[in-house]
């Protein structure tokens, strides 16, 4: 019998975003601007900015990076805008560096593929919004405007990597405008799509009353494992891997028949991969001292001194990180309304056997050399992994015992 072909994964009715709102904290380590690399011509502005959510969810990180070459030709690769003024990603182009602050220039360039600042006010005191091609402007404004203490609107997107194989997420701005929210109104929100499959749920954690999901989040990679997934070039950005990615559900121990309806109906997969978005809460807890140069100690600036670390590298190495947790919450699955308008009905953005388990089994998931180790390599569930679960596909037997 042929083997079944494998369905390609895709990104298609994704979402993975952010939305933060509350204090900025500027200080000495937010911005790095014109910044020279040591190891090319690259020229860069950076923004690593924190936004003190409240008691509840905390401080939050988020940033933004981007330069151009000194020594070379640079562009600025955007797409355009349909007759109706929606974004047109059909049409891509370039622009040339120079231009990319030409009002002409910008109006006919999609708004989905610009970055928004509003930190200024007019006469009237309303808000004046700025639009930038390029992250390395919109940070040089954000560097001239932004104080520490100002109450912002900070929105942009998900990025998934992947180092000393655990998996990394960073929440990377496109948009950051002033806000009237008082404190009570603080958040730290985020929408993200992510697969499940019929071990993704955990074992209760009835002590702190959560329930662990993994969840598989789509990234593209151009090479992951050692193997190179733009197969000598002729794949433009690479392949999607699935990364496993650990979140959280947080239950009420007082309704366990509650709970079990929740799961069932949200988390738990009958056959195949499912494809599901959930709104859900950044929570970061726990104090953090940014250490300074007198902070040092000897032998640690000694390793500055010869060219081992920068300064800013040794800095970030020396802050005090505390007990602080990093977790991201599921709150509910999305529900969008679909149809023609007028007609229109509400759906929960739940899309089951998107793909089969064999979709997710992907070679280049093994790393190159090592084939032997598959098993370790795989990041999706392992049938056999755990021996005190019940492998069947109707057991949610540890709910009873909430």
């Amino acid at each position: 019998m042929a083997k079944k072909e494998q369905t390609a994964l895709d990104k298609k009715n994704w979402t993975q975003n952010f939305n933060l709102v509350g204090e900025a904290k500027v200080n000495d380590y937010t911005f790095k601007i014109d910044e020279h690399s040591e190891k090319s011509d690259w020229v860069y502005n950076s923004l690593n900015l924190q936004v003190d959510c409240g008691e509840k969810y905390g401080r939050i990180s988020c940033e933004l990076m981007g330069g151009y070459g000194a020594n070379r030709d640079n562009f600025v690769y955007v797409h355009g805008k349909k007759a109706d003024g929606t974004d047109d990603f059909e049409n891509q182009y370039t622009i040339d560096w120079e231009d990319r602050l030409d009002p002409t220039v910008l109006s006919e360039v999609g708004e989905l593929g610009m970055y928004t600042v509003g930190l200024e006010k007019d006469t009237k005191e309303k808000t004046v919004y700025t639009k930038f091609l390029t992250p390395y402007d919109a940070i040089a404004y954000i560097n001239e405007n932004l104080t520490d203490g100002m109450i912002v609107n900070v929105k942009g997107q998900l990025k998934y990597s992947v180092y000393n194989d655990n998996v990394q997420v960073k929440k990377e701005i496109n948009s950051i405008v002033l806000s009237k929210a008082e404190p009570d109104k603080y958040r730290a929100s985020f929408t993200q799509t992510m697969l499940l499959d019929k071990d993704s749920v955990d074992k209760p954690d009835k002590q702190r009353c959560i329930i662990p999901i993994t969840g598989y989040i789509l990234e593209k990679f151009k090479e992951y494992n050692g193997n190179d997934l733009t197969e000598g070039g002729t794949v433009k950005g690479g392949k999607f891997v699935p990364l496993r990615k650990n979140f959280e559900y947080e239950f009420d121990m007082s309704k366990p028949d509650l709970v079990k309806k929740a799961v069932d109906k949200v988390f738990k997969v009958k056959k195949g991969i499912t494809m599901i978005t959930f709104e859900g809460e950044f929570i970061e807890g726990g104090a953090v001292v940014n250490a300074t140069e007198d902070d040092l100690t000897d032998d640690i600036r000694d390793l500055v001194e010869l060219g081992y670390y920068t300064l800013e590298e040794a800095l970030a190495k020396c802050t005090e990180n505390g007990n602080r947790e990093r977790r991201m919450v599921l709150r509910k699955p999305q529900i969008k309304m679909v149809g023609d308008e007028g007609n229109k009905v509400p759906v929960i953005q739940k899309f089951e056997e998107k793909y089969t388990e064999d979709d997710l089994m992907l070679d280049y998931l093994i790393k190159k050399d090592v084939e032997e180790e598959i098993d370790e390599e795989l990041p999706f569930a392992d049938d056999d992994a755990d021996d005190d679960v019940d492998a069947s596909d109707d057991d949610s037997s540890w709910l009873d015992n909430l």
